[in-house]
């Protein structure tokens, strides 16, 4: 049968989706909590990163971000203001363990007890991220994610948190997206720590893949009818011309940016055949890492924003590593400088249902940062209630045309610290006034409210 087009955006029902759908939002511990030295927390490397002169656009920080650290009864009571069913949040590793083993702060643990008591008393499911990219310093000063010890620190770090939690928390999610903290921060240095080495970006990311199966078995251990899964995000490739070069650029960019953090773990080594420099990673395998890595998940996050526009560099000695291009006369562009295409999400979430390795998909983030003017208490942004609706209706397709997907979380429920880009960038449903710390939820919100049934 032929693969269905795309439902019509302006048509779609909360029901074409089915009852068992899950609707969520998401954020992350840095980028929203602050109270970045309260009640005993050590720092993490987003705090150093964000503390030297020059890593941020806007020259800002986390230290107080949206203050969720004490707003999370209001932030998750209007989660459930706009109909949305659960609440992706992660833990802040330095907040449990300061120095990144050892010692629990016991304050930093009860933080997130009541979030997730929070949560369960709004009637909105708590879903948990062990790791979204706030590695203790402590733990970078001895190497971090390149540092093999690393398997152990995180072992012991997931221990912590689903002993505490699993009594009431089923749906966890290992990591979020390896790719963008093991290359941003290992390899062009963009992102914490602000390392810039080939080798240390293969060591670690050998050894997340490695810490994705042990983050996994951890939670099994600890958690009875548990829910386990890892988010990715996943960015097509795409070129302007059919020729063999091209074709050879965006596979290996393609082995780089997606393979390497996916097929591991589903039992298919690493894909060195398409990016021979690959190769390099073997020197970090030992013993029976290949078949301790891989990973039988219950559900897989398939992140998505954009696609990546690949042609070949024209120059001998680097023949093969391609060049990230462009295409901004042909498509609307994001505050973040991203081309809006919908269909790549589809391609994506088809992609992993061909692996056949996985029998529940969750888009576990996607949204759009566009300008945003707070104008009395309305933010109209049509932009993006036009990007979720069109999102949404190759999701649906996807579901249509077989593909396992159950549940959509979007990023993000409010406004929040974008990392490098600092403050500008505005994702949120909920528009964030930093300086007041006041809510006030944008036309999309609404949108979602209705389209959910809340309003």
């Amino acid at each position: 049968m032929a693969p269905m087009t795309a439902p019509s955006p302006s048509e779609l029902t909360k029901s074409d989706f089915g009852d068992d759908f899950t609707w969520g939002v998401a954020h992350a511990s840095y980028q929203v909590e602050g109270a970045w030295d309260a009640d005993g927390k050590g720092p993490s490397i987003w705090d150093t990163f964000t503390h030297k002169p020059r890593k941020i656009k806007d020259g800002s920080t986390g230290d107080e971000a949206c203050d969720f650290y004490h707003r999370y009864p209001e932030d998750t009571a209007l989660v459930k203001e706009l109909g949305f069913e659960a609440q992706r949040f992660s833990i802040s590793w330095p907040r449990v363990l300061p120095t990144g083993t050892g010692q629990v702060n016991q304050k930093g643990l009860d933080f997130y007890s009541r979030v997730v008591d929070e949560c369960l008393a709004a009637g909105v499911e708590p879903w948990i991220t062990i790791y979204h990219w706030d590695l203790p310093e402590a733990l970078s000063q001895k190497g971090g994610w390149a540092n093999r010890d690393v398997i152990g620190w995180f072992e012991e770090f997931v221990g912590v948190i689903s002993e505490r939690l699993g009594d009431r928390v089923k749906d966890w999610m290992v990591f979020n997206e390896p790719c963008s903290f093991i290359q941003g921060g290992y390899l062009s240095g963009v992102h914490a720590p602000g390392v810039r080495s080939f080798a240390k970006m293969l060591a670690a990311s050998h050894h997340v893949n490695l810490c994705q199966a042990v983050g996994a078995r951890v939670l099994r251990a600890n958690v009875a009818d548990s829910n386990v899964g890892t988010t990715h995000i996943l960015t097509p490739m795409r070129t302007n011309r059919d020729s063999e070069r091209h074709r050879r650029a965006a596979a290996a960019i393609d082995a780089f940016a997606n393979r390497i953090f996916i097929e591991p773990n589903f039992g298919l080594g690493y894909p060195t055949e398409d990016a021979p420099l690959m190769q390099r990673v073997e020197r970090y395998v030992q013993g029976d890492d290949m078949r301790d890595i891989v990973v039988d998940w219950d559900f897989f996050g398939v992140q998505y924003y954009t696609r990546v526009l690949v042609k070949p560099v024209p120059i001998p000695l680097l023949r093969g590593i391609p060049w990230i291009s462009k295409d901004h006369k042909n498509y609307e562009i994001t505050a973040m400088g991203w081309e809006v295409q919908p269909d790549g999400l589809y391609e994506s979430l088809q992609r992993v249902h061909a692996y056949g390795k996985v029998d529940r998909l969750l888009v576990t983030e996607n949204g759009v940062a566009v300008p945003d003017h707070l104008v009395g208490d309305r933010v109209r942004d049509p932009r993006r209630t036009a990007f979720y609706q069109d999102h949404l209706a190759e999701v649906l397709r996807a579901k249509r045309d077989g593909v396992p997907v159950e549940g959509y979380f979007c990023w993000s429920l409010m406004d929040n610290f974008e990392w490098a880009a600092g403050y500008v960038p505005r994702f949120g449903l909920t528009y964030v006034d930093y300086p007041t710390q006041r809510r006030v939820v944008k036309d999309s919100g609404r949108w979602f409210q209705q389209f959910l049934g809340a309003a």
